[in-house]
């Protein structure tokens, strides 16, 4: 299958009760030959009004983190865990998750990235449980993957979350600066 077909089914889905209530699916976007998935929760009210991931405030920053690093939404792939907005911008409910989670495993089969970074600690927990993202957030972590045995995942604090609390902005920027060193030596062994 490819991308193509992948998102026309996944903007047809009304598997669960979020295809109700939205204004468009967000699928991802991105390069599909990413060496960088980032994956959050799920879309909010500015993503669900344009169909693309983080495009909001938090988009925004993100976009900066980029830039930090030196790369550009572009060269990455961006997803969530549920694509379709949760009413009010709730937690997506676990069967929701459950429901949307083939959809996600199936994006990283075909993107095949070396590196998954965690937004936040919804994302986190499925990839990572019983972890608190408090005490792993910026430490690279090996684990079982979706499409290779071992997968390398960077769990780091959703972007949203220098919006609420300016002193964690200054921690986000130094876990994203980890990205480049992680790849390279991903890519030296």
């Amino acid at each position: 299958m490819d991308f193509e077909e992948f998102e026309s089914r996944v903007k047809k889905c009304a598997l669960c009760g979020l295809s109700k209530g939205r204004t468009n699916v967000v699928p991802g976007e991105g390069s599909y030959t990413a060496d960088v998935m980032f994956i959050g929760e799920g879309p909010g009210k500015d993503e669900d009004l344009l169909g693309r991931p983080f495009v909001g405030a938090a988009g925004k920053f993100l976009t900066e983190l980029l830039g930090i690093i030196g790369m550009d939404r572009e060269q990455v792939y961006i997803a969530n865990v549920v694509k379709c907005r949760p009413p009010g911008n709730r937690d997506p409910l676990p069967e929701e998750v459950e429901t949307c989670w083939p959809y996600l495993e199936e994006q990283i089969k075909m993107i095949k990235p070396k590196l998954i970074v965690t937004l936040g600690r919804h994302s986190m927990n499925r990839f990572l449980p019983g972890l608190k993202i408090s005490q792993v957030h910026g430490q690279p972590k090996r684990y079982v993957g979706i499409w290779q045995e071992k997968q390398i995942y960077l769990p780091v604090y959703h972007p949203a979350v220098a919006l609420y609390d300016p002193r964690k902005k200054d921690i986000i920027i130094e876990d994203f600066k980890k990205i480049p060193l992680i790849l390279k030596k991903l890519n030296d062994s």
